[in-house]
């Protein structure tokens, strides 16, 4: 065990400034979601189109192959050039999203966004880790959860007060994110390169092969990784379906009830994250940890499948599904991810676990309409389904590095 060394202003400042990515990324998505109904009917969208642009945009395919390929550019040439200039990229991206007058305006900004998200998501995580104080690592990757949820918060927020405005209000939502881009794009200017990747890269040591990552226990952290985060994914892309339907039922009819209820939902997260994720993830059983993450969750969404579907139980479901939401799978998966693999292989193996889990949601999300047709009922089983499997997968698989430097953890698993 390490001793917990103290975050200085610098720590927090860097982490921030690379967590930034997930808030761009969680916000894309919504914020994506909202313009794309608006300019389905502006432009005669078909929902084939439709759902093709959802599939390859930030929150599937598009992120993922941006993840493996960043992934790796990260770990050959450095963390800080892709997570500084992969900003530019995004923004080139949003500011067509922005200025959108045709489809293809639309379709290739999508994919642009999606492809800069992903390549930002590995090296942003993994600066994350590799610059945080030992014994404060799982903190620092709280920060980068937080921002996650905080991302849809707002554009939430934009979009309800700018809901008169129309495709407008979209246009102006997609610019707060393209303003962001360009700041990132200056502060990471002036950030270091990460010490420890700079070290690897002098140490002489051979690196490597990618090869080495389908092997052993390299192999066995890829695949329990993907299982635990990719059945949680496939929940949480369905709830996306599945959740406004829950406010339309219970009476949260109006525009203002339902973004005030999702906006509670990732406070609730926020607030998991912060008073528990935060406070004991470098202290506790990283495994019992998860475990009463995914208990807590799996008996909020088996409510929806047993009981009528009342406000109190709703209520009971949004609390019991954020709240463990917030200590388990997502925010487990980027911090165990950076620290199961050595450093000049660490973006690579999330980028290939973050690809194999956004691209199989963007090519399961072409089933989730039928999978809604069966039914309120069994839909709520399937996704009671999804995150059993991704507890037992977690639960069977999750290591204990609660403690451990990564130059421990590095040694304990050989570096390669």
């Amino acid at each position: 065990m390490t001793t917990a060394a103290k975050s200085t202003p610098e720590h927090w400042r860097n982490t921030i400034l690379a967590g930034l990515a997930n808030y761009i990324d969680a916000g894309s998505i919504v914020a994506g979601s909202a313009a794309l109904a608006l300019w389905k009917e502006q432009y005669h969208l078909s929902d084939s189109l439709v759902g093709t642009i959802g599939a390859f945009g930030p929150n599937a395919i598009g992120a993922g192959i941006g993840a493996l390929v960043g992934g790796r550019l990260c770990d050959r040439i450095g963390r800080k050039k892709i997570y500084q200039w992969d900003m530019l990229i995004y923004a080139a991206g949003m500011a067509l999203l922005v200025f959108a007058m045709a489809p293809w305006m639309i379709v290739l900004g999508f994919t642009i966004v999606g492809l800069a998200v992903g390549a930002d998501i590995p090296a942003s995580w993994s600066l994350i880790a590799e610059q945080a104080p030992e014994g404060e690592r799982g903190k620092h990757s709280g920060v980068a959860q937080v921002l996650w949820y905080l991302g849809p918060v707002v554009v939430l927020l934009m979009s309800l007060a700018l809901t008169s405005l129309g495709p407008l209000g979209a246009r102006i939502v997609f610019a707060h994110l393209l303003v962001i881009a360009l700041g990132l794009t200056f502060l990471r200017s002036k950030m270091a390169e990460s010490v420890r990747w700079e070290d690897a890269q002098k140490s002489g040591v051979e690196r490597p092969p990618v090869s080495s990552l389908l092997k052993g226990k390299h192999l066995a952290s890829l695949a329990g990784l993907i299982g635990m985060y990719g059945f949680w994914n496939l929940w949480a892309g369905t709830n996306g379906f599945f959740f406004p339907y829950i406010l339309q039922t219970v009476g949260a009819a109006s525009q203002a009830q339902a973004v005030s209820i999702q906006a509670l939902s990732f406070a609730i997260g926020m607030a998991s994250i912060g008073l528990v994720f935060m406070r004991l993830v470098d202290k506790v059983n990283q495994r019992m940890l998860f475990a009463a993450s995914a208990v807590i969750q799996i008996i909020g969404m088996v409510l929806l499948a047993i009981f009528p579907l009342t406000i109190p139980v709703a209520l009971l479901y949004v609390f019991l599904l954020q709240f463990g939401g917030g200590f388990g799978a997502q925010s487990f998966f980027q911090l165990w991810s950076a620290e199961m693999f050595p450093t000049l292989l660490r973006s690579t193996a999330q980028g290939i676990a973050f690809a194999v889990v956004r691209i199989s949601l963007g090519i399961f999300s072409f089933f989730v309409p039928l999978l809604t047709a069966t039914g309120f009922t069994t839909l709520a089983w399937i996704l009671t389904g999804f995150l059993v499997v991704s507890g037992v997968i977690g639960i069977a698989w999750a290591p204990r590095n609660e403690g451990k430097s990564l130059d421990q953890l590095e040694a304990e698993r050989g570096s390669n």
